[in-house]
């Protein structure tokens, strides 16, 4: 069954193997030596500088990663604006709600774009000021790929903190970790990366971090950073998904690297939408406004998301339907993972006589 799910993704055989390594007790050097190899990977993917990065590891899925910044890194006192254009804007005003941050959300219609002008009026008019903005790169809800150079440049000229939910962007498209607004970014094992499901991180600005407070006990971003950063860990993490996320790193590297895996998730993007307009099949939003890892389409006149989804499965693919108003409307194709050109093109050739 080959996925095509926007996470977990079809593995490589290498990275399936890389799960037959080994058990390890974490309280072994053996495991430490495994974990740093982790945290320098990730690292290594944009090339930051351990300096001004702490790439801090955590079990669970994307959205502990997305948790555990949001209630660090906003501090006691501090208020937080969120973007919310999709299902993964409002989970984070959910979570902000849930630590009871003091936040307010800018919502928008989940085909759009933010509204920027909205956006710098009410950072530029709340009183109390807003310490940190939070904003999801890479909105599956849609595809989206929300821009987040302006808003970077905003947030500087405010003094405001941005905290960024790159869970299904990191590893694939381009983050300017050198603006200084960044203070945070979240991301995870089973997308961009390769791996499995099971290990999440947040890449965090070392000064923004030593400002953290301490909201939750088990996502503790301050104290799982120290005890990394010690070769230590607090809790059982996963430890064959620590193995798959090191080889998913260490083949992204010998593939060439982000921009490379940028390149050929757009190649597969293209070849798909190119055979779905074929057939009549539209974006839902505008490509140049879609990320390359994730494309929503409408569905076909007189085909529903149950028929097309059943259609595929038995043809040996798995999609995703829309969610929550857009459930009836749109269908979303994502192009991670050991996906190739000839598996786009049988895609296109199910799709096509369904609709016969």
């Amino acid at each position: 069954m080959l996925l095509l799910n926007p996470g977990p993704v079809s593995l490589s055989e290498r990275v399936r193997n890389s799960l037959l390594q080994p058990d390890l007790c974490h309280r072994e050097p053996e495991f430490f030596d495994l974990q740093d190899a982790a945290r320098e990977g990730l690292l290594g993917v944009y090339g930051l500088a351990a300096s001004d990065w702490v790439p801090v590891l955590m079990t669970g899925s994307g959205t502990a990663a997305v948790e555990s910044m949001v209630a660090a890194l906003v501090p006691e006192g501090g208020r937080l604006l969120v973007v919310e254009n999709g299902v993964y804007g409002e989970r984070i005003a959910q979570m902000a709600r849930q630590y009871r941050i003091p936040h307010e959300v800018i919502k928008h219609d989940w085909l759009c774009a933010p509204n920027l002008h909205a956006i710098l009026a009410r950072l530029d008019d709340a009183q109390p000021r807003f310490t940190h903005l939070a904003i999801i790169h890479h909105e599956t809800t849609t595809g989206r790929l929300n821009p987040l150079d302006r808003l970077a440049r905003a947030c500087l000229e405010r003094g405001v903190g941005l905290l960024v939910d790159a869970v299904s962007s990191f590893g694939a498209e381009a983050i300017d970790f050198t603006h200084p607004a960044l203070s945070a970014v979240a991301g995870t094992a089973n997308k961009c990366l390769h791996g499995v499901p099971g290990v999440a991180f947040v890449m965090a600005r070392q000064l923004a971090l030593e400002q953290a407070t301490s909201r939750t006990y088990y996502l503790d971003l301050g104290r799982l950073a120290t005890l990394q950063a010690q070769r230590n860990t607090p809790f059982t993490p996963a430890v064959q998904a620590y193995y798959a996320l090191v080889e998913g790193l260490h083949e992204l590297r010998d593939e060439g690297g982000w921009a490379a895996r940028h390149a050929r998730y757009e190649a597969l993007a293209e070849r798909a939408a190119a055979g779905f307009l074929a057939l009549g099949i539209g974006p839902a939003i505008p490509p140049a406004e879609s990320s390359v890892v994730l494309r929503a389409y409408r569905l076909p006149p007189k085909v529903d998301y149950p028929q097309l989804h059943d259609a595929l499965k038995a043809a040996g693919f798995v999609i995703y339907a829309g969610q929550g108003g857009l459930s009836a409307e749109i269908f979303r194709i994502s192009t991670m993972g050991r996906v190739q050109a000839a598996d786009i093109d049988r895609l296109v050739q199910v799709v096509a006589q369904l609709l016969d």
